[in-house]
């Protein structure tokens, strides 16, 4: 028997990110509101963090909410019919709800019905991950525009007498749509995991240990040290792969945009990656929080809008953290 030939889709050679948008929290929360239940200061948090306050989401606003607000700027700012978006990918660790997945939501919002729609869970290496699928979709003629957002509500996931975590948190979404290009607008993905760290930042319980009464609802929790050793040393050597797998050298970029996960890692990786001064560096995280997977959509899109000259610039982001899971790739800025 002669097995028929199977036709198999194929796209176009090169994709890039059309337009970015954004939503923050609807409430500024200082350092000072959060210092009681955690017996600190404004200082001690400005030292080990960088941060001044952050974003948070009112009770009534979601994460789904800010994932609608931040894809409708970027699909306008894109010029992309919406109904053209034939998948729409979240990263996210906040949805209240185990299903439906959030991205199935906002495609029927945004009006991208029937979309392929898929929420993942890479924590904050969630938003270069979906970069990275929106990107082989494309390229294999899977998809022809992709939506792709960071959404967080990470207030609703965080103990308040926490001293591990929870002064870094904030809320919102970030939100990018990716298309055809006639040039390499995204380059390859350096990405991975470590399982054997997974405990380094986790939830502190499961769902259901919390029904049983065997534990209090489930919030996250983090080592900070380990994870701090982690992200200045590994996820440098990640970056610096990354910049090899574009082809390119460090000097020849126009922006930084790392997770922002803490001012001091930011930092470093700067100092590790002998960053030149020409290359503006994201430091979102002093007045926004760390939003895990919003956060470098989120930090790309101030960017850009304190520095309109970078469009058309390369820029190295990469995401990391619970998982322990990572993501890097070099980026043209739209």
């Amino acid at each position: 028997m002669t097995t028929p030939i199977l036709r198999q889709s194929q796209g176009p050679a090169f994709t890039r990110i059309l337009g970015f948008g954004a939503a923050r929290g609807d409430i500024s929360v200082p350092n000072e509101d959060l210092i009681g239940p955690i017996d600190s200061s404004d200082e001690w948090i400005r030292q080990r963090t960088g941060i001044i306050t952050r974003t948070r989401a009112s009770q009534d606003l979601l994460a789904v909410d800010l994932a609608t607000d931040a894809a409708k700027e970027a699909i306008a700012v894109s010029g992309i019919d919406p109904a053209l978006i034939d998948a729409v990918i979240i990263a996210t660790i906040s949805n209240i709800q185990q299903t439906p997945s959030m991205a199935a939501v906002v495609a029927d919002r945004v009006g991208s019905n029937p979309a392929a729609a898929y929420d993942v869970n890479a924590a904050c290496a969630g938003y270069p991950y979906a970069i990275a699928q929106a990107d082989a979709l494309i390229r294999s003629g899977a998809a022809t525009y992709a939506l792709v957002i960071g959404a967080e509500k990470l207030s609703d996931v965080v103990d308040p007498t926490d001293r591990s975590i929870s002064f870094l948190l904030g809320d919102g979404a970030g939100a990018a749509v990716v298309g055809p290009s006639d040039y390499p607008g995204i380059a390859p993905t350096v990405w991975g995991s470590d399982g054997s760290k997974a405990g380094a930042v986790a939830m502190n319980a499961t769902l259901q240990e919390y029904r049983r009464g065997e534990a209090d609802w489930p919030t996250l929790r983090q080592e900070g040290q380990t994870v701090f050793r982690w992200a200045v040393w590994d996820m440098a050597k990640v970056a610096k792969q990354a910049l090899e797998a574009a082809g390119i050298t460090a000097d020849q970029l126009a922006a930084f945009i790392p997770h922002q996960a803490n001012m001091r890692i930011i930092d470093e990786f700067a100092k590790q990656l002998k960053l030149p001064d020409s290359v503006v560096i994201a430091r979102d995280i002093e007045t926004t929080g760390n939003t895990s997977a919003a956060s470098i959509p989120l930090a790309a899109h101030r960017l850009l809008q304190e520095n309109p000259e970078l469009s058309g610039g390369l820029a190295l982001q990469i995401g990391f953290g619970a998982g322990l899971v990572f993501a890097a790739q070099v980026v043209v800025l739209p």
